[in-house]
């Protein structure tokens, strides 16, 4: 097994096989086991480090989310008209590098709390730490991938890994040539990242669908809630 062959199927079919898990893995397991769609959290057992850990983890780790959904999503040709790459890639790397520092301490918190705690360590399932711990090491690989960046301020990476994505999500071959030069800590995150698609529907992460469906089933309910009088 060669190392491009290695290369190709890690960036042009790996990600397919992750993707189709992601999706048919969150159908079965809502459709056949919804007492399990939960986040079970453990603010019951010990409140201490929960309500700070938890939010700076939720804030940096959803803008985070979507700041690179957007900046890997975003064709050249639209923002071309505003900024260069470069400029994009400066702006990246700031808002990574705080959103990535609000959810570093509020990881290390919930992970120390999930890890040290003997109630909350008793009452944990593998799988909830499992996800803590590959989380983690995601989002210290994004931290690192910062002075790399820095170390060319062209943009090129920016431009290289915006391509790779936007042939992923449209299908189209060749996606893997794009970043084959790029650094190993970059292919790492990138691994590791369509990796966290691959076990989402097996952990507790399935409950991100609840926040987001929530509001609209709120608003789409038949009724008002009927409350008997004692």
């Amino acid at each position: 097994m060669t190392v491009d062959y290695i290369h190709q199927f890690l960036f042009g079919y790996y990600p397919y096989i992750c993707l189709t898990v992601f999706v048919i893995g969150s159908i079965l397991r809502y459709d056949r086991d919804q007492y399990t769609w939960k986040a079970d959290s453990s603010q019951l057992l010990r409140k201490k480090g929960m309500r700070i850990g938890s939010n700076l983890f939720h804030i940096g780790i959803i803008l985070l989310f979507f700041g690179d959904l957007v900046g890997l999503l975003t064709p050249q040709a639209v923002y071309h008209h505003f900024m260069d790459a470069g400029t994009k890639q400066m702006m990246a790397m700031i808002a990574g590098g705080i959103f990535g520092a609000f959810c570093f301490i509020g990881m290390t918190m919930l992970l120390y709390r999930r890890l040290f705690d003997p109630r909350i360590r008793a009452t944990s399932k593998s799988s909830d730490i499992l996800i803590l711990l590959v989380l983690y090491v995601q989002l210290i690989l994004g931290l690192i991938t910062i002075p790399y960046s820095a170390q060319h301020l062209d943009g090129s990476s920016m431009i290289a890994l915006g391509h790779w994505a936007q042939y992923i999500v449209t299908f189209r071959s060749g996606a893997a040539d794009f970043i084959i030069h790029e650094a190993l800590v970059f292919k790492l995150h990138l691994v590791l990242g369509v990796t966290i698609f691959l076990i989402f529907p097996f952990t507790r992460m399935v409950h991100v669908f609840s926040g987001i469906t929530a509001p609209f089933k709120y608003l789409a309910r038949s009724g008002y809630q009927i409350v008997r009088k004692r």
